[in-house]
């Protein structure tokens, strides 16, 4: 008890261990957490021992003045990397103000000089940043994401012999350049790529095992890909691609899938089935994906017979698949070509079986005929099968459902508790 009656308590949270403080410090904003430095000599720079940094335009609030807050971001990231006195195990940078600075070179030899291992650079503009040659020196990094950057490797450029996880969303990189890149991290996992160019991929990564790509490809390839366990897939389409299409007579999915056997979990968004259909032959395949339980497959063309054809022979060759998610095109496109009388007798056996499949799922349905066939050969095949939901295209008309209901009552079930859930509007 003081002379004057107050009670001096002890100061706790400045006694807790350094890492539990460090948490405390790493959930708030950069800007709040130098503002502890006032609450007691004791943490004074406490703020300055964090090895997770992360820099945004909340660092420099208060203005809307973009060129002053683009310098009061230049001197609040400057200060601080001065007076930091730890390692720098992570550090992002995400901003709407900085287009290119000399200080972004800076900052990246300081890091790589301290070795850091979580490296995040997303610029919230319309122009690509060119990536200063030193990003490339940082050579322990393991996970690495770029956001709208210009990525020109030096020549002496050879990877990142630890990086295990790869964002690239917004680039401008050379399709020999990203391949280099690729291969040069031999211990890469996780690869997301969403590039503006068009590419003609090949990714050689044998430790992969997620993949995301997005963007205009020309060509796709997986080589030496043997623990890749999960793919999303989302193509867009432009004059080029579709006259490579023309000139194509490669199989894409050979190409694509073919060295991806160890696949649980595969999602093919827009332009999937259409892109893997060039070059792919009727007929049955060697290629068996024995772990692959979940598939999800958008903006099928059921008027294509091809691109009915890679829905066929991906879920024939996945025997113990247990979930399957199919949405119909939203562009009705011109029918190619009839199929042959034969044509589901022979390419979908009776004796083919489902044994595990228990959820389907099939969205923007048109009733035609192969999305109806393809229903009722789901239900005949299905002897676990517990729902098949089916929500009918926007705008259908009551006697188009109704008719294309009926048609699906008249299946036959291989399972005797599935429930057929024909969703009347679809959001």
């Amino acid at each position: 008890m003081g002379r004057r009656g107050i009670r001096f308590r002890k100061d706790h949270i400045s006694d807790l261990p350094q890492s539990i403080i460090e948490t405390i410090l790493t959930k708030m904003p950069l800007r709040d957490a130098v503002k502890t430095s006032i609450l007691s000599s004791k943490w004074r720079y406490k703020w300055a021992t964090l090895t997770r940094l992360k820099f945004d335009d909340k660092c420099v609030s208060g203005t809307r003045d973009r060129s002053l807050a683009k310098n009061n971001l230049v001197n609040f990231i400057n200060r601080f990397l001065f007076l930091h006195d730890s390692p720098i195990n992570g550090f992002a940078l995400s901003t709407t103000y900085l287009r290119s600075s000399p200080n972004i070179d800076q900052w990246l030899l300081f890091l790589s000089r301290k070795d850091v291992k979580e490296l995040v650079l997303e610029f919230k503009n319309k122009l690509f940043i060119r990536a200063p040659s030193c990003l490339y020196s940082c050579q322990k990094l393991v996970r690495l994401k770029i956001v709208n950057w210009e990525l020109p490797p030096p020549l002496s450029f050879k990877g990142f012999p630890f990086l295990k996880h790869l964002i690239l969303q917004q680039v401008s990189i050379a399709p020999d350049a990203i391949q280099t890149l690729i291969s040069g991290c031999p211990l890469l996992e996780s690869l997301n790529l969403l590039s503006n160019d068009v590419l003609e991929l090949t990714i050689r990564a044998p430790n992969l095992k997620d993949l995301i790509l997005e963007g205009n490809f020309k060509e796709l390839s997986l080589e030496n890909t043997a623990k890749l366990v999960a793919i999303c897939v989302n193509l867009y389409m432009n004059n080029i691609i579709v006259q490579h299409f023309d000139q194509s007579s490669s199989c894409n999915f050979d190409k694509f899938l073919g060295g991806a056997l160890s696949l649980e979990r595969f999602i093919g968004r827009y332009y999937f089935t259409l892109y893997m259909s060039i070059g792919n032959t009727f007929g049955k395949t060697q290629m068996k994906y024995q772990q692959l339980k979940v598939i999800e497959l958008y903006d099928v063309s059921f008027k294509n017979i091809k691109e009915v054809m890679v829905v066929l022979r991906l879920i024939l060759n996945s025997p113990n698949l247990q979930e399957l998610q199919i949405s119909g095109a939203w562009v009705s496109s011109t029918a190619t070509e009839a199929p042959a009388l034969d044509f589901w007798e022979k390419e979908c056996p009776s004796d083919s079986t489902f044994e595990r499949l228990k959820m389907v799922k099939m969205t923007h349905m048109h009733g035609i005929p192969l999305e109806i066939r393809l229903i009722g050969f789901l239900l005949e095949s299905s002897p676990v099968l517990k729902t098949m939901s089916i929500t009918p295209r926007v705008y259908m008309s009551t006697k188009d459902r109704s008719s294309f209901l009926i048609e699906l009552l008249r299946f036959k079930r291989a399972s005797t508790e599935a429930e057929i859930i024909f969703v009347k509007d679809e959001m």
